[in-house]
């Protein structure tokens, strides 16, 4: 998350968001320009959304991908690399969901610990959300944290795995197709 830009009530961001031709995200008043992305960032959440939208084509559930606003309490607003809810308000929403039940950012040098940290605890509001994925093109680490009966989230290392697994979802991604295109670091 960048330095905040300025402060706004959630109408006034929204007014003003939807006018801008690049993306902020929004957090108790302050608004945070978003940074661009580097070649296989874009290549990852492409990947990502499509294999996604494959496995779930037929089902109730959608795949929406980085230009897509999530809003997880009554002042804040993220936008999320991958994201899939099966809500019907979502499904029917032209611009605000609330209800994903999986998240998966892509991380970047720049973003990885807020990555880690305040936006996971940020998700971690929704009711809704079962799974946060994280995917590293650098090192090729897929870690996700899921959702359990009783409450808690439970870290899981797919970095070694074959396939990423997608529990919320009830599917699977062959890890060399979430790194397709992407040349391994040296």
């Amino acid at each position: 998350m960048g330095v905040p830009l300025q402060e706004l009530t959630l109408a006034a961001f929204l007014d003003w968001e939807n006018a801008q031709p690049e993306r902020h995200e929004f957090h108790r008043g302050e608004v945070f320009a978003m940074v661009g992305g580097r070649r296989s960032h874009g290549r990852v959440v492409v990947n990502l959304a499509r294999r996604l939208a494959e496995r779930l084509d037929g089902s109730p559930c959608q795949v929406f991908a980085e230009s897509m606003k999530v809003q997880v309490a009554d002042d804040t607003i993220l936008y999320p690399d991958v994201f899939v809810t099966c809500d019907k308000a979502d499904l029917a929403t032209e611009m605000i969901f609330r209800a994903p039940m999986l998240v998966i950012e892509v991380l970047s040098p720049a973003t990885q610990a807020y990555d880690r940290s305040q936006k996971f605890a940020l998700y971690r509001r929704l009711a809704s959300l079962r799974e946060y994925i994280l995917v590293d093109p650098d090192t090729r680490r897929i870690e996700a944290f899921r959702y359990t009966a009783d409450g808690s989230w439970v870290f899981h290392d797919m970095s070694q795995d074959r396939e990423m697994a997608v529990p919320s979802v009830a599917c699977t991604v062959p890890v060399a197709q979430v790194f397709d295109g992407i040349d391994p670091q040296p």
